[in-house]
């Protein structure tokens, strides 16, 4: 008889109880925000939860239908990510908040095109690299291809400007093409004729330069660059060993910029303390390790590879997220995924985990 084909228990169980953990903490950093902006204590939690439940019944999608058929539509969802990466850059469908087109407007909601290029170049890279097999360390043939595609990307990303997404796409894409064999020194030598470019890109944005220095001494400049941070530092001291009780944070009183989106694992370690934070990350190593091991037991290369892919996603964008939260790395925009408010961040997590669910069902894990 057939194997009963059931997604892997730990990824799910992780996937749901992260999930869960997001719109509670979002409720309870953006409450008092939200009473002040919108007189509606509730008006983030109800835009959390629309996107959450749309996930989950996408997820669940994404688990039913074979994630083999996803290599036939690499080139239709790689060139629809391109134009809508095109569009947000164009006034009428982009939308521009803060100085940025990273959205665009679809009637009473906001899509980000960026997080859909990070799955449809997953889905690319998984494609090529199972076709391509030993020839992936091939210069010519194994490497230009996929950075190209890569590169130009990043570059619509970063026209936006969002350079935390940009780099988010180089890091996936170097991370599979090592991970599938490509020789290490050509690696090292693209990313050294990189350097120049990345650091004139820092250099002509005076706000990237800023950041860098603050991430220097944000004691130098205490109440403009390095406030943030200084801030959530404070949320992770108030919070100590157990935290001071949901919804009882100090910082999220106006005084910690971005407290439901990019720095809310600041309120967790204020809510929660370090048992909570902890506990949060715990979470998040089961499930790159559950990630990482349907990968390693694809039944193909292309199944390997897109497990890998999505895996790598989620680490990176969680990695620098904390790095940045506590003052690891520079600041830059990137949430924490399942648990920052953001719809199209939160959706394109939630379709990545069925996928990789879906996956897990033919792996022998």
């Amino acid at each position: 008889m057939p194997r009963k084909l059931t997604p892997d228990f730990w990824l799910f169980g992780v996937a749901i109880v992260l999930l869960s953990a997001g719109v509670v903490m979002v409720y309870s950093a953006s409450a008092i925000v939200a009473a002040d902006r919108f007189h509606d204590p509730y008006f983030f939690l109800k835009k959390q939860i629309f996107w959450a439940l749309l996930g989950a019944a996408c997820m669940w999608m994404a688990i039913r239908v074979d994630y083999r058929r996803l290599e036939g539509l690499t080139l239709p969802l790689l060139i629809f990510a391109a134009v809508l990466l095109v569009l947000v850059l164009v006034p009428p469908f982009g939308q521009a908040i803060n100085g940025t087109r990273r959205w665009i407007r679809l009637g009473p909601v906001s899509f980000q095109p960026a997080e859909l290029a990070k799955l449809a170049l997953v889905v690319y890279l998984a494609a090529f690299l199972a076709k391509k097999g030993e020839e992936v360390s091939d210069f010519k043939r194994g490497l230009v291809p996929p950075l190209a595609v890569a590169g130009l990307l990043a570059m619509l990303v970063l026209a936006q400007p969002d350079l935390g997404n940009c780099l988010t796409l180089i890091t996936l894409t170097f991370t599979l093409l090592f991970l599938a064999g490509g020789h290490a020194r050509h690696l090292g030598y693209i990313l050294l004729a990189a350097l120049p470019p990345l650091m004139v890109a820092i250099w002509v944005a005076p706000y990237r330069l800023r950041r860098i220095l603050a991430f220097i001494d944000p004691w130098s400049d205490a109440r403009g660059s390095g406030f943030q941070i200084i801030q959530s530092w404070l949320a992770f001291g108030n919070g100590g060993i157990f935290g001071q009780g949901i919804g009882a944070s100090r910082q999220k009183l106006f005084y910690l910029p971005e407290s439901h989106t990019d720095f809310i694992f600041a309120i967790i370690g204020e809510e929660l303390g370090l048992v909570g934070a902890l506990g949060i990350v715990a979470l998040f190593v089961v499930l790159i390790w559950r990630g990482l091991r349907i990968g390693l037991r694809a039944p193909d290369p292309f199944g390997g590879y897109l497990a890998l892919g999505i895996t790598a996603l989620i680490a990176t964008q969680t990695l620098v997220n904390l790095g940045v939260v506590t003052g690891l790395l520079p600041t830059k925009g990137l949430p924490l995924p399942f648990i920052s408010f953001g719809g199209s961040a939160l959706l394109m997590t939630m379709v990545s985990m069925g996928v990789l669910l879906n996956i897990s069902q033919q792996a022998h894990v």
